[in-house]
């Protein structure tokens, strides 16, 4: 049914397009903007109208409306950039009819993905897998969001006697590093609702994501030489320890789970004379977000104050919010997404995400969009896989949501 559905996704995520979070550009690598050019001209190839890459390198397009109907336009987003985990060249494998038992990724390097380890590969015996090679990613996360929607659109494009109404189509970059969003053209875009396709597992349907923030906390340490450093020296790199052991030990992503927030030291740089640590900050419940923010401030304030001058200099900002907030304000969205997974014999997983998409900031700009499964699991390393069949089951998804979209118009 869907027969360019894997060579499109293998062709995909064979071009690198990492997103590079230390860049001042936007998208942040030149690839991603290369990458726009190609799925732009896909797009045309396909049948779209209004095909356009803007500013900020977002590729849009319609499939117009086929129906006498005045129904809502839906869209579908992905995003194209990668995590910045050994992107370069990606060679993925087929398994096929998995068997249950260990999978050889890359045997001169002993990289073996084992169902001891991830015990989540019992789920997919007899399924067809794509892996690496175990030297990069996959890059499933998003590149099989980008191939599932043109897959659909492709499909609807070639069955006109399949009604519908607008169906808009939308890939963006830098998600991986929370800003390419930011510039997304909501009225430019022109859909009532939309959908990411950026979820993981078989049946996720996720309307709720954490509140995020980034705290970055620069130390500024006096270096003397070791002999003669008593009552002189004071060693940033300690400063740095003592401020993390002022944070609550257990509340870490390594120890929480479902709705538990975290503080999570993402990055430290650290000499005797200065020092960075990078935080971020995430809760599901926006009272529990903010006190740990108040906490990061008043962790900074105290130390200062121990010290008797101002040695932590603190900067945060605010990544996005949960997008229950405006979601749960009218949730036919969810509905008709839980519906179509109900009409195709898919059980619906609703649950929060421990982390963001492009949604969460697009539904606060007035576009409520929850996200819908991929099919990949153990994204960003080279124990990514997806299943084949699980994204023809993502690709069927798109297609039943635009069908009932137009029953119900």
């Amino acid at each position: 049914m869907y027969e360019n559905l894997v060579p499109r996704f293998i062709r995909y995520v064979k071009t690198e397009t990492r997103s590079d979070e230390s860049s001042t550009t936007v998208p942040s690598t030149p690839t991603q903007t290369a990458f726009a050019k190609v799925l732009a001209e896909e797009l045309k190839e396909i049948g779209l109208e209004n095909i356009t890459i803007d500013d900020a390198c977002f590729v849009m397009g319609t499939l117009p409306s086929n129906t006498d109907k005045k129904v809502p336009a839906v869209g579908f987003i992905a995003h194209m950039d990668t995590a910045d985990y050994e992107a370069v060249g990606v060679n993925p494998q087929v398994v096929e009819n998995y068997d249950g038992k260990d999978i050889v990724l890359n045997e001169a390097l002993n990289v073996v993905m084992s169902p001891n380890e991830f015990p989540n590969l019992k789920d997919y015996q007899g399924q067809t897998l794509i892996t690496t090679d175990g030297s990069t990613l996959l890059g499933a996360d998003d590149k099989a969001g980008i191939a599932e929607i043109m897959s659909a659109i492709e499909y609807l494009a070639q069955h006109p006697e399949i009604k519908h109404g607008d169906v808009k189509v939308a890939f963006g970059p830098d998600e991986e590093i929370g800003r390419g969003a930011d510039l997304f053209d909501v009225k430019a875009f022109g859909a009532d609702y939309a959908y990411t396709m950026d979820g993981s597992r078989l049946g996720e349907l996720e309307y709720e994501s954490f509140n995020a923030a980034q705290a970055r906390i620069a130390i500024k340490g006096v270096s003397v030489h070791p002999g003669t450093a008593k009552d002189k020296m004071i060693n940033a790199s300690k400063l740095a320890m003592e401020f993390d052991a002022l944070l609550p030990a257990d509340e870490v992503p390594e120890k929480t789970e479902g709705y538990e927030g975290f503080f999570l030291l993402h990055d430290m740089k650290a000499t005797i004379e200065d020092a960075e640590l990078v935080y971020i900050i995430r809760d599901h419940d926006r009272e529990k977000f903010n006190a740990r923010k108040a906490l990061i401030e008043k962790i900074t304030a105290q130390l200062n104050e121990k010290y008797g001058v101002e040695r932590f200099t603190l900067t945060m900002k605010d990544q996005y919010y949960n997008m229950r907030e405006i979601i749960e304000k009218d949730m036919s969205v969810v509905e008709i997404a839980k519906d179509a997974m109900t009409n195709l014999g898919i059980k619906p997983i609703i649950g929060a995400i421990r982390g963001g998409t492009d949604g969460s900031k697009i539904s606060f700009m007035g576009l409520p969009t929850p996200n819908i499964f991929t099919g990949g699991e153990n994204f960003h390393g080279k124990f990514e896989f997806i299943s084949v069949e699980n994204m023809q089951h993502a690709t069927d998804v798109i297609v039943e949501i635009i069908k009932l979209n137009e029953a119900r118009g």
